[in-house]
């Protein structure tokens, strides 16, 4: 087992994860309201679910790195659950496994709405399908997280050692290419292949509705802003996708190598950083993406924006009309 960072260190890293999750909270929470307020939550649906996921997993994040603030002694099955549960993270895991099956998800529905348009809108019509896909999500992610979770993680002299007790170095290594595999390599080919096989039909689209934008200019209109909807959805998912590749792939290459040279106390330091990069995309980027670049949610932002500073701007008019008055 590679040596743990000092207290101070950790000490410090427990309350900026906590900041994080605050943040999280703060930004899928606002999100999650104006898709609301905007109405985009009933055409959206698998984009709410991964908010909400966010959104509660952030709070789940703050929660457990403000617990381990305090040095609990961990002892007995009491110990046991709370190192499982908590202490090992696996809730947070659950939680982002979860949440990238659903942008996952995304793509293969947007995929087929774009490319089987005519097909899709006989299975997608249906709202259980959605609530299949975020049930599956959730069984999945925690498949994949909770049995390894409970099997390797332990208590010794009241502390917890998550993910550190393993059978053998081999079921540990396959494990980790396992999830590697299933987490990140198949998750991009997903990614690439939907989004690329809808940029396609939105290029040849494009060059016939230019071709009929003659004919008729308020169908052509029409055509246009509906298609420029579509394809604002596209482009932000686009983004959250290549932006969990970007900042994902340094932890799964970091872990790799602890599991290869497991003493090599240089690369915990690495680790923490790469950890806090995949814990900024679920609680910072992704509400940063959705704010900046869906529509829907932009517009909402800005009403938000205009309201405060035009009420700001009432208090103040009153404010000197009464210092004139007196």
């Amino acid at each position: 087992m590679a040596p743990s960072p000092p207290r101070g260190f950790e000490f410090y890293v427990h309350c900026a994860v906590m900041i994080m999750g605050i943040v999280g909270i703060a930004g899928n929470g606002i999100v999650l309201y104006a898709m609301v307020a905007s109405g985009q939550h009933k055409k959206n649906i698998l984009i709410i679910y991964q908010n909400v996921l966010d959104c509660v997993t952030s709070l789940v994040l703050m929660i457990i790195h403000f617990v381990q603030l305090f040095d609990i002694y961990l002892s007995g099955s009491v110990g046991y659950w709370l190192c499982t549960m908590l202490f090992s993270g696996m809730l947070i895991s659950w939680g982002n496994t979860g949440s990238l099956i659903i942008i996952a998800a995304i793509a293969v529905e947007r995929y087929l709405k774009i490319v089987h348009s005519a097909w899709s809108q006989k299975i997608l019509r249906n709202k259980m399908v959605y609530k299949l896909a975020m049930l599956i999500a959730l069984i999945v992610s925690f498949a994949a997280v909770g049995p390894a979770a409970f099997s390797t993680s332990g208590t010794m002299d009241g502390v917890c050692y998550a993910y550190m007790i393993w059978n053998s170095e081999t079921a540990r290594i396959i494990y980790f290419i396992w999830n590697f595999l299933s987490f990140y390599v198949l998750m991009l080919f997903i990614f690439i292949f939907c989004y690329w096989r809808i940029l396609v039909v939105i290029r040849r689209q494009a060059t016939v509705m230019a071709g009929h934008s003659a004919a008729g200019p308020s169908a052509a209109a029409q055509t246009h802003q509906s298609n420029q909807a579509r394809n604002n959805v596209v482009s932000t998912m686009i983004l959250v996708s290549a932006l969990y590749a970007i900042t994902h792939f340094p932890g799964y290459v970091l872990f790799l190598l602890l599991n290869l040279y497991p003493h090599m106390s240089r690369l915990v330091s690495i680790l923490y950083a790469a950890t806090f990069l995949q814990l900024a995309y679920l609680c910072i980027f992704n509400p940063l993406i959705y704010a900046a670049n869906f529509n829907p949610v932009k517009k909402v932002l800005f009403q938000m924006i205009r309201c405060q500073k035009t009420g700001e701007e009432i208090v103040a008019n009153a404010s000197g009309t009464h210092a004139q008055r007196t």
